[in-house]
C-alpha cells in the first residue's frame, strides 16, 4: 500500500521525536537522560525494536492483502495510488479550508464595473484562513477584556512582581537550610553541641600551631580574652577566618580550604572559649570588643549613667 512518508524517514523521525521528548521532560542535570537513567535507555531500545517490528508486520500484511486481491481490485488500487497527493480528497479538503480560490475561467464574473485607467479589480473573497483568524482574534479580545478589565485578574506586570516576591521568599527559605550559602552578613552563632564539637575538630586540625590547643595564643593572638585585633562576635570572626588577618603579618585566608559552614563552626567554637583563661595565656592584643547590638545589662546601664552624670 502507498505510504505518504517512506519507512526510512518515518521510523527515524518518530524515534528521535520520542527521544527528544524524553530529554526535554526528564530532568537529568548536565548529563543526557538516557545516560543518567539506564531505564530510559532500555525504554528507547524497546521502543525502537517495536517500531521496526510494527513496520515489518505492516509491510507483510500489505503484501499478503495485495496478493489476495482480484485483478480488478488490483487495478483500482494502482489507479488510486497513481493519483498525486495534490489531487487527493484529503489534500483538497484541507486546501479548501485555508484557501478559497476560483478557476481562471471565472475571472469575468468576478470583475467589478469600475475601471481605473484600464486597471480593473476582481471581487475576490477574503481567504478563509484570514477570516477565521480575524474571528478568533475578536473572540480572544472579548475573553481578554472580561478576564483583565472586568474580573480584575493579574496582568503580566503584576504576575511578574508576584512571582519575583515568591521567588525571593523561596530563596531566603532555602538559604536557611543551605549551610554553605552563608556569608559575613547572614552568619549566626552556633550553640549546638554537635556543631561546637565539629568546630573543635577543625580548630585542632588547622589552628593549633598558631593559637595552641587551648587557644591561649602562640604566634597568633590569645582567643580566650575579650580583646580582638579585627573585631569580635560571630560576624567579625567569621570574616577574619574567611578573608584572613592583616596584610603581611596576619592569618591566611581559609576560604579556599574550609567551607562556609565549617568556618561558621570553628568561629562558634572559638567564641565558646571566651573567658576560659588558659594557663600561661598570651597577653591581650587589640581592643576590647563590645557588641553594640547586644542588650545591655543593668550594671552596664548604671555605669553609663554615672559617666554621663560626671560629664
Amino acid at each position: 500500500m502507498k505510504k505518504l512518508v517512506p519507512v526510512y524517514l518515518r521510523v527515524p523521525v518518530i524515534f528521535f521525536s520520542v527521544f527528544m521528548a524524553m530529554e526535554y521532560f526528564v530532568d537529568s542535570g548536565d548529563r543526557p537522560a538516557f545516560l543518567k537513567y539506564p531505564m530510559i535507555s532500555v525504554f528507547l531500545a524497546v521502543f525502537l525494536f517495536l517500531l521496526i517490528a510494527i513496520e515489518i508486520v505492516a509491510s507483510a500484511v500489505d503484501n499478503v492483502t495485495y496478493h489476495l486481491l482480484t485483478d480488478e481490485q488490483r487495478k483500482q488500487l494502482e489507479e488510486a495510488e497513481s493519483i498525486p497527493i495534490t489531487e487527493s480528497k484529503l489534500y483538497l479538503k484541507i486546501k479548501k479550508w485555508f484557501v478559497k480560490s476560483r478557476p481562471i475561467e471565472d475571472e469575468g464574473a468576478l470583475l467589478l464595473e469600475h475601471d481605473y485607467d484600464g486597471i480593473k479589480e476582481l471581487d475576490n473573497d477574503l481567504p478563509p484562513w484570514w477570516t477565521k483568524l480575524f474571528y478568533a482574534c475578536i473572540i480572544f479580545a472579548f475573553i481578554y477584556l472580561a478576564k483583565y478589565h472586568i474580573f480584575g485578574d493579574q496582568n503580566q506586570t503584576q504576575e511578574f512582581e508576584t512571582e519575583m516576591a515568591e521567588a525571593k521568599i523561596a530563596v531566603e527559605e532555602y538559604k536557611k537550610t543551605a549551610k554553605d550559602l552563608i556569608d559575613f552578613e547572614t552568619v549566626t552563632l552556633l550553640t549546638d553541641a554537635g556543631d561546637i564539637a565539629s568546630g573543635k575538630q577543625i580548630f585542632e586540625a588547622n589552628c593549633i600551631p598558631c593559637h595552641r590547643p587551648d587557644a591561649g595564643g602562640a604566634i597568633g593572638p590569645n582567643l580566650t580574652d575579650n580583646h580582638w585585633i579585627l573585631g569580635g562576635g560571630i560576624k567579625n570572626v567569621f570574616h577574619t577566618i574567611t578573608e584572613g588577618g592583616r596584610d603581611g603579618k596576619g592569618m591566611v585566608a581559609w576560604k579556599g580550604t574550609l567551607k562556609p559552614s565549617e568556618i561558621q563552626q570553628v568561629a562558634s567554637y572559638v567564641l565558646s572559649l571566651q573567658g576560659s583563661n588558659p594557663k600561661d595565656g598570651k597577653a591581650p592584643e587589640g581592643d576590647v570588643w563590645v557588641d553594640e547590638k547586644a542588650p545591655k545589662s543593668e550594671t552596664q546601664k548604671k555605669e553609663e549613667a554615672k559617666v554621663v552624670a560626671q560629664n
